[in-house]
């Protein structure tokens, strides 16, 4: 028997990695592109001011852009010490893409960001603003390949399982990379990015502002990054309800667990803006709903409809029953390769092979299997609701937030009424934090609500992790959250050792000597 302490242990490490990594992922995608927009306008204009902008901020890349490499390395090993039988039944698939991203896209970004910063004196404008844009590419192109090879666990698509072999074999490279999740989910998260690093500028130009300091730098920074903080904002929104509606169809456990909606309901369907989950008892304890909104948000019509809870573990039910035989044929060919009554077996059940690995972690046995425990079974593909439901409501509030706040803040900034509002440099300030924990808060929605499946309705994640102890899992967890929590202080304190020095501190050949030195 799985034991599962483990495999939940193995589970909270990667998320606890993962979660320290995109820390830093989306404000490097978005400082890079806007870095390019301040060089270029430098570049056409000549004006020295915007020169030392993409100095200092390009300077504020670095060190995420150090951090963000030394916590996203590790992820990659995990996936073969942790999730070993997950390694090798995508590897075949999963591989491609993450390949790809570190020969195109990491290698391109690592070593062009060394030329940007250094190279302020020993290249051309027309040279150095060509190794900005290259970081920019590099950097968004990395975040496209892993998130393919992401959208593959949450929609299996350009792959073909072999039974004998027990691994998705990679059968369309086209369907692997226009995954419709793929593409919609790469668009939604470079565009938080690109939010991100604009909330980042003008939180930090608003402490400037506030101190009567570097007065001209910030303003202009300001002004730069809300007017690419208000694209951001209006992509981020409208590219998540696109993912949404792909999703609705793709993954429909995810969106009931996101609306906590347990019983199929007639259209127009409610949408519940504030409820309180009760997985146990399959209700909502108390909820405040909104008529019609959800069969707008989900389906763009008054008359969609969408499957609940209970309906869809009636449906898993029926799947796990039918996928049994399939994983009972796999069991002969793994003696005999070449049976062809388990062959024509395997055929006729392949759809839902997945579901019935799902059942062997209540029933090793097979032959042998209880209603009770395909009751059990499907209950399990519903993904824990009140964490999805809640994370989703506090990304989607911190998003119109954000919205909001990036709005006013180009009208502002446009009439050169930024310095007579002090509450809104306040605001500015406390605003950084707000776009990482938004991305944190999405992280969430899409992995938990995948559960319980590392490869969506194919691979169970009991089934995908290694078999280590769990002595070896406390210890590994605990040293891996130490090291993560040091390089989040690390990060902390440089970005505060120079933003509190100030971007008079990087002026031209100086200023790379400085980085250079201090970091």
């Amino acid at each position: 028997m799985v034991n599962d302490l483990v495999v939940d242990l193995s589970r909270w490490q990667f998320a606890a990695t993962a979660l320290y990594h995109f820390l830093f992922v989306p404000l490097t995608l978005g400082l890079t592109v806007l870095l390019a927009v301040m060089e270029t306008i430098y570049v056409t204009t000549g004006r020295e001011v915007y020169k030392q902008m993409a100095q200092f901020w390009g300077k504020l890349l670095l060190i995420n852009f150090a951090l963000g490499v030394a916590t996203g390395l590790t992820m990659e090993f995990e996936f073969g010490t942790n999730w070993s039988f997950y390694s090798s039944f995508v590897g075949d698939t999963f591989g491609a893409p993450l390949a790809i991203e570190g020969l195109m896209a990491f290698f391109l970004e690592s070593t062009m960001i060394g030329l940007m910063v250094f190279g302020w004196h020993r290249l051309t404008k027309a040279q150095h603003l060509t190794v900005t844009y290259l970081v920019a590419l590099g950097s968004n192109l990395s975040a496209l390949w892993i998130l393919v090879a992401n959208s593959f666990m949450q929609h299996p698509d350009g792959a073909v399982f072999n039974p004998i072999t027990m691994r998705m074999e990679l059968s369309s490279f086209g369907q692997l990379f226009f995954n419709p999740d793929a593409q919609a989910k790469f668009v939604h998260t470079v565009l938080a990015g690109y939010l991100t690093a604009a909330i980042f500028v003008c939180g930090v130009s608003s402490y400037y502002l506030l101190r009567g300091r570097h007065m001209e730098f910030a303003k202009r920074s300001l002004r730069v990054a809300s007017v690419f903080g208000v694209l951001g904002a209006g992509g981020v929104i409208t590219l998540g309800d696109a993912l949404g509606y792909v999703g609705a169809h793709v993954q429909p456990t995810k969106l009931a667990a996101m609306e906590a909606l347990w019983k199929s309901e007639p259209a127009p369907m409610a949408f519940n803006a504030i409820a309180l989950p009760n997985q146990a008892e399959q209700r909502n304890d108390f909820e405040i709903q909104i008529p019609a909104l959800l069969s707008i948000l989900v389906t763009h019509s008054l008359s969609g409809t969408l499957p609940g809870v209970q309906e869809l573990e009636v449906q898993a039910q029926e799947r796990i029953r039918n996928g049994i035989p399939a994983v009972l044929a796999m069991e002969k060919l793994s003696a005999n390769p070449h049976d062809p009554e388990a062959l024509a077996q395997f055929e006729a059940h392949k759809a839902d092979v997945g579901y019935g690995l799902l059942v062997q972690r209540y029933a090793p046995d097979l032959t042998q299997v209880t209603d009770e425990q395909v009751v059990k079974a499907a209950r399990d593909t519903i993904p824990e609701v009140w964490i999805v439901f809640w994370a989703f409501r506090v990304m989607v509030a911190l998003g119109l937030v954000m919205l909001a706040y990036m709005v006013f803040a180009m009208l502002i900034s446009l009439t050169n009424q930024v310095e007579k509002r002090r509450w809104f440099l306040w605001l500015g300030v406390l605003m950084i934090p707000v776009p990482f924990l938004a991305c944190e808060m999405g992280w969430l929605v899409a992995e938990v609500g995948r559960q319980p499946w590392t490869v969506y309705e194919m691979l169970p994640t009991w089934l995908s992790a290694s078999t280590h102890s769990e002595g070896y899992m406390i210890f590994s967890i605990t040293g891996f959250v130490l090291l993560y929590t040091i390089f989040a202080i690390i990060e902390m304190f440089l970005m505060v050792h120079f933003i509190r020095k100030g971007p008079d501190d990087v002026q031209g050949a100086h200023g790379a000597t400085q980085l250079a030195g201090g970091y």
